[in-house]
């Protein structure tokens, strides 16, 4: 399309801006028009390509139960039996809600351990972990537990906490059973500074 030569006169002028804005609306309806379609086409193209390279399912639900991709880490060829065990130092209720649990070596597990303040103040604590066999310390891998950071526990307040971990599938097959203790104390105790 050529743009039409402006004229001199008024009525020409308003002639001519009037052909030039229609000319400008048509292309930018065109590439909206344009635009909308690329975008709507984009999603089922995506699909395509992901489906061709076998690369970022979208969604597990997609996947059928045939298909669904499987933890290769986890060992099910047998089992490690998990004990729990607390110890509170201080004036606490600290104990594990389950006893001992089975795992494959690999599969991710999620245990909570229950704390009571019983003093009527604020206190702070710390949890630490110790292992028995000794040698199942390096095995057993904590991707998240309250013993990472302190805890503070309000006035008789009673709070569950989780403990999240595999055990290394490389883990020795003489060790079928694996103790996980916590011992549960209070820090910064009152009337402590902190060059004590």
């Amino acid at each position: 399309m050529s743009t039409p030569e402006p004229v001199e006169t008024e009525e020409s002028y308003k002639r001519y801006a009037k052909k030039i804005n229609g000319l400008m609306m048509g292309k930018l309806f065109v590439i909206a028009v344009l635009m909308f379609g690329f975008g709507f086409g984009l999603v089922p193209l995506y699909k395509k390509i992901c489906d061709l390279t076998g690369s970022n399912v979208l969604s597990t639900q997609e996947s059928s139960a045939s298909t669904a991709v499987r933890n290769s880490q986890v060992d099910t060829s047998r089992y490690v039996t998990v004990e729990f065990d607390a110890n509170a130092q201080g004036p606490w209720r600290f104990r594990p809600t389950v006893n001992s649990v089975r795992v494959h070596p690999g599969e991710l597990t999620n245990v909570l351990y229950e704390v009571v303040n019983k003093q009527g103040r604020e206190m702070h604590a710390q949890a630490i972990p110790s292992y028995a066999p000794q040698l199942a310390a390096s095995y057993f891998k904590k991707v998240d537990c309250f013993c990472f950071k302190q805890q503070t526990l309000g006035p008789h307040e009673a709070r569950q906490m989780p403990v999240v971990f595999y055990v290394d599938p490389d883990l020795p097959t003489s060790v079928t059973t694996i103790t996980l203790s916590y011992t549960f104390f209070e820090v910064g105790l009152p009337g402590q500074t902190a060059s004590n």
